[in-house]
């Protein structure tokens, strides 16, 4: 029962992130804009109240797993991993708070909409996707805090996703920015600072 358990834990996660990609790819997008018509406005909106509402499901599922310890972490441990965690922690924060407006579709709310811009500033001087970057330095953190075989389940899943996520992301900026993105791409790193762009 316990590997079944830990099964249907990976198979959630694997179906949040490909329904993530799914409901985000263009070829879906302009589906439903001819599906929905007017009420298209709306779809960022719903989608991201549908993505809440499962991501928050599959952390309740996964909290309340039974799962086996793979090692006790020390003390010194968990205060030494509560930086990196506190870090990922705060970045992700700040960049929700950021672009909440605009990720959330809660801009369809309000008469004024702003412009999409190539954000070059901030984090993003460091890195291509520094909320993604928050997201593993949390994800893991938190694993080596409590080292259980579902939270290494978790993060393996979420880091392959999320990997194949801002690969298919930089697509679309690409083609919505162009050569500025290009060359944006050449001479910033992905995901972790200091590693060489690819």
């Amino acid at each position: 029962m316990l590997l079944i358990n830990h099964i249907i834990l990976v198979v959630l996660w694997l179906l949040f992130g490909i329904l993530h990609s799914l409901l985000a790819a263009d070829w879906w997008k302009r589906f439903m804009q001819r599906w929905l018509g007017l009420y298209y406005k709306y779809y960022s909106f719903s989608y991201s109240v549908f993505a809440g509402i499962t991501l928050i499901g599959i952390l309740v599922y996964q909290v309340y797993l039974q799962s086996g310890l793979l090692y006790v972490a020390p003390v010194w441990l968990k205060v030494l991993l509560g930086l990196p965690l506190v870090a990922g922690l705060v970045i992700m924060g700040a960049l929700i708070k950021k672009y909440f407006f605009s990720l959330s579709g809660i801009s369809v709310f309000y008469s004024k909409q702003a412009p999409v811009e190539l954000e070059l500033t901030g984090l993003n001087r460091y890195m291509r996707h520094p909320l993604y970057f928050g997201t593993l330095l949390t994800i893991w953190s938190l694993f080596f805090i409590f080292p259980y075989v579902k939270n290494l389940l978790a993060c393996l899943v979420i880091t392959l996703y999320t990997v194949w996520g801002a690969r298919l992301e930089e697509k679309k900026l690409a083609a919505l920015f162009g050569e500025k993105y290009k060359v944006y791409k050449s001479r910033v790193p992905m995901l972790i600072p200091g590693f060489p762009p690819f």
